[in-house]
């Protein structure tokens, strides 16, 4: 490969970049639609162990809050080529996965997690700890990555398939005291007869 490690580990967990300026989001919020190229398709079907990504796009609400956070709302869809685990044909399946994660400057955190664990002990859902913005930017594109493995079936199969265990008839011979069995017939072929 040309360019040898410059850029490719970065590329290799992040598959699909796009950043948003957090200072740049107006205090009405922002709406981004992105849409994954054939080169990045490729490279999030390697990350993510897939046959192909034949599609991928992401709608996103950047909304700003006074306190520096940013929360963020929408939707990724993907068509994603996998292999059937019963029988091993390619088939394709659909992706529609919704996004609601809130972000927060690193320093903001702690304070925030601290919130989520105070939460955990009423009866109330517990929200999920923020993400951090880091430099300053949002990267969605790895929000719509992680949202697309999330919506992934780990065990694809096509609509007719059917598992069919095969059934053989136990062997009389084939159970865990089979060998003492027979080293006991062994043993009593030994003896002399009408002893």
């Amino acid at each position: 490969m040309s360019g040898g490690s410059t850029g490719r580990p970065e590329a290799a967990r992040d598959p699909w970049r796009v950043l948003v300026n957090v200072a740049q989001i107006p205090d009405t919020g922002l709406h981004r639609e992105i849409v994954a190229d054939e080169a990045t398709r490729k490279a999030i079907a390697e990350v993510g162990d897939l046959r192909e990504v034949v599609s991928a796009r992401a709608a996103f609400d950047l909304q700003p809050k006074r306190d520096g956070s940013c929360h963020v709302t929408g939707r990724v869809w993907a068509r994603v080529g996998q292999t059937c685990v019963v029988t091993l044909d390619p088939i394709e399946s659909e992706i529609d996965e919704p996004i609601d994660v809130l972000f927060a400057p690193p320093e903001q955190i702690p304070e925030m997690a601290d919130l989520v664990d105070d939460a955990e002990q009423g009866d109330e859902e517990t929200p999920d700890p923020p993400e951090p913005i880091v430099g300053g930017f949002i990267d969605i594109g790895r929000l719509a990555t992680d949202a697309l493995f999330l919506g992934i079936d780990p065990y694809p199969r096509k609509a007719d398939a059917v598992f069919e265990q095969q059934v053989e008839a136990p062997d009389p011979e084939n159970h865990p005291f089979a060998a003492l069995k027979a080293l006991k017939e062994k043993a009593d072929g030994k003896k002399p007869k009408g002893s």
